[in-house]
C-alpha cells in the first residue's frame, strides 16, 4: 500500500482490531507507515463510533423534542378545550340566569296585575258600599223628612184645633 492510494478500512470491532494489529505490526517491523496507518484506522473506527453515538443521541434528542412538541400541542389543545368548556358553562349559566330573571319578572308582573285587580275590586267594592250607604242615608233622610213633615202637619192640625182662628 502506498500513501497515494487510500485503503478502505473496515469499521466496527473488526476495523478496530485490524487497526491495532497494523499499528503493532508496524511498530514491531519498524514500518512507520504501517504503524501510522493502523493508528489512523483505529482513530477512524473510534471517530465513526463517536459519530454513530452522536447520531443516535441526536436522533433521541430529536425524538424527545418531537415528543415534547406533541405534548405541548396536546396540552395547548387541552387548555383550549377546557377554555371552550368553561366558556360554554359560563354561557349556559348566563342563559339560565337570564331565563330565571325573565321568569321572576313575569311572576312579578302577574303579581302586580293580580294586586292591581284586587285593588280595583276593593275600590269598586268601597265605591259600591259608599253608594249603598249614601242611598241608605238618602232614604233615611227622606223618611226623616216625611216623619218631620207628618209631625209638622200633626202639630199644625193640633194648633188648628187649639186655635182655629189663627189660620
Amino acid at each position: 500500500m502506498t500513501p497515494d492510494t487510500p485503503e478502505r478500512t473496515a469499521g466496527g470491532l473488526a476495523g478496530k482490531l485490524a487497526g491495532k494489529a497494523k499499528a503493532a505490526a508496524g511498530d514491531l517491523l519498524g514500518q512507520e507507515d504501517l504503524a501510522r496507518e493502523g493508528r489512523l484506522q483505529d482513530a477512524q473506527v473510534d471517530a465513526e463510533r463517536e459519530a454513530a453515538e452522536d447520531d443516535a443521541t441526536a436522533g433521541r434528542r430529536e425524538q424527545e423534542a418531537d415528543t415534547e412538541a406533541r405534548k405541548a400541542r396536546l396540552e395547548a389543545e387541552r387548555r383550549e378545550l377546557e377554555a371552550d368548556r368553561a366558556q360554554r358553562a359560563r354561557d349556559e349559566a348566563a342563559e339560565r340566569d337570564r331565563e330565571v330573571a325573565q321568569e321572576q319578572a313575569t311572576a312579578q308582573q302577574r303579581q302586580e296585575t293580580v294586586a292591581a285587580g284586587r285593588a280595583e275590586q276593593a275600590q269598586e267594592a268601597a265605591a259600591e258600599t259608599a253608594e249603598q250607604q249614601a242611598e241608605r242615608e238618602r232614604l233615611e233622610a227622606a223618611r226623616e223628612t216625611a216623619r218631620l213633615e207628618r209631625q209638622a202637619a200633626a202639630a199644625e192640625a193640633r194648633a188648628d184645633r187649639i186655635d182655629p182662628e189663627e189660620h
